[in-house]
């Protein structure tokens, strides 16, 4: 179990983190001033009439807003509009700090049975030019991790540490209305971020510390709010800890994806993506994928039903060995007309892991670049389960008891997809599926504050009931002393943007 101690000191630290702000996220502004001239007065009153001007002023839309998820750009600009900036140049700033901890550690490589406290903080700077027809974006992240000590914890790691990163720098060009017909296209070419569909395969990081990016070419082509045509070839970029990321010719991805919006109750979204990954000089660590998709959906509605389906499959070559792969995910939800708008969610994931290690055909699901924790548990140092050899039915219900307020609580059930199998992630397994499948339950209660799109906090308790799988590995899987105990684990996070 965490420490209280260490749970304690973690929210002591982001707690006085708060002091930097007000409560609505603006700068702490005197409304009364002493012993100034007119002049200084009346800069002073021009800059709190902007700051409160734009608590009610929408973003103007962002170079990278056909890209990503909206929240990650529609947030207010209190610096811009402070400093009085011109409409065509986009300034924000946002600052993320996150305590964590959790014991009774599983993996393999944590040998010492042991884990540390982490706190891992994440800084962000935009900076872009917003024309008509043009555009152009830089956006900068520094992401650190305090307390860790590497000779004895594993994850200081390229998915908790990447300083002075370029997250994206790239040039736009937007056309509203193509010719007359109604149409709009963007093109965006350089270093990028993406969302796909509900980002299971491509997404922009939102819980762990780093961010996938990549270097190519996008393209959209769209009638907006019922359709759009999206495709890419990009190189995936290669995170490094402390030096800046590279890039390289011998790992290509690229895709098309199409978005159907006609019928509410029935949103379509289908696609390709292919992955030629040749930069390890190891034969069975190179990829050539084709992943093929359909997902159908309806958006929650009130006293509505409401679902989601996903079919994934895969074929191509891991090294010389023959792959295929399939991933399918299932939700049905119903929002009650109830006091606090309750949601309850019933969901169910597979997918496959391979039987026979030593084959020639290989059935491990790849789940390329997408997240992980809106859908199955905190990532970053817990992260337990991945899209890979699993199959798991869970529920959630969530409640909104007032504004900016949501509580969550969710229970997920897991199983290995096959015995034989290895625990993705974890490197444990027994080859022989003699341990079984069953890896346990675990329930998570969390706790949301949005204050405004400018300030947030976020608190979190998953205790991992842990399965009969740990209890029955043999020696030589190598789990750590203890590793078969149920694993607790807490965060308290605080978000402000400027």
């Amino acid at each position: 179990m965490p420490t209280w101690r260490n749970i304690l000191l973690g929210s002591l630290i982001l707690l006085a983190s708060t002091l930097l702000g007000t409560a609505d996220g603006s700068p702490e502004i005197p409304l009364n001033f002493k012993n100034t001239t007119p002049n200084s007065q009346t800069f002073s009153d021009g800059i709190i009439e902007r700051v409160r001007v734009t608590a009610t002023k929408p973003p103007k839309e962002s170079a990278d807003a056909v890209l990503i998820q909206g929240a990650e750009w529609q947030w207010n600009r209190y610096l811009k509009n402070a400093l009085d900036l011109p409409d065509w140049l986009d300034l924000g700033l946002e600052h993320r700090t996150r305590f964590e901890v959790y014991d009774h550690p599983w993996r393999s490589s944590q040998r010492l049975g042991r884990t540390d406290p982490q706190i891992q903080q994440r800084s962000r700077v935009r900076l872009g030019l917003n024309g008509e027809t043009f555009q152009f974006l830089f956006e900068g992240q520094d992401s650190r991790v305090h307390l860790s000590k590497a000779s004895q914890f594993d994850f200081l790691n390229t998915e908790t540490r990447n300083e002075y990163d370029i997250l994206q720098l790239f040039v736009s060009a937007t056309a509203k209305n193509v010719f007359g017909t109604g149409l709009r296209t963007d093109l965006h070419l350089g270093r990028l971020t993406m969302d796909f569909g509900n980002r299971r395969l491509i997404a922009r990081n939102n819980f762990r510390n780093t961010i996938n990016a990549f270097d190519g070419v996008h393209w959209q082509l769209a009638r907006e709010k019922l359709w759009r045509i999206r495709t890419f070839l990009v190189e995936p970029v290669i995170r490094n800890q402390v030096q800046l990321d590279e890039q390289s010719k011998r790992f290509v991805f690229w895709g098309t994806y199409v978005e159907t919006h006609h019928m509410p109750w029935l949103r379509l979204n289908a696609y390709y993506f292919g992955l030629n990954d040749q930069r390890n000089s190891g034969i069975s660590s190179q990829r050539t994928f084709s992943t093929f998709g359909l997902r159908l959906y309806k958006n929650p509605l009130n006293s509505q039903m409401d679902y989601e389906i996903e079919t994934v499959w895969q074929t191509g070559k891991r090294g010389n060995t023959d792959h295929f792969a399939h991933f399918q995910h299932l939700n049905l939800g119903y929002t009650f007309d109830f006091p606090w708008s309750p949601r309850l969610l019933f969901h169910y994931d597979y997918a496959s892991g391979d039987r026979n290690s030593s084959d020639n055909q290989d059935s491990t699901f790849d789940t390329l670049f997408g997240a992980r924790r809106f859908e199955y548990a905190p990532t970053s140092t817990f992260g337990p389960f991945f899209r890979s050899n699993i199959s798991s039915p869970g529920w959630r219900l969530i409640v909104n008891p007032a504004k900016g307020w949501k509580f969550q609580l969710k229970q997920r059930f897991w199983y290995l997809a096959t015995s034989r199998g290895a625990f993705a992630g974890s490197g444990l397994h027994n080859a022989t599926g003699e341990s079984g499948n069953y890896l346990g339950h675990d329930v998570e209660l969390r706790v949301q504050w949005k204050i405004n799109r400018n300030v947030e906090f976020d608190v979190v308790y998953d205790h991992w009931f842990k399965g009969s799988y740990f209890n029955r590995l043999p020696a030589s899987a190598s789990l750590p002393p203890g590793g078969e105990k149920d694993t607790d684990y807490f965060y308290i996070l605080t978000k402000f943007r400027f």
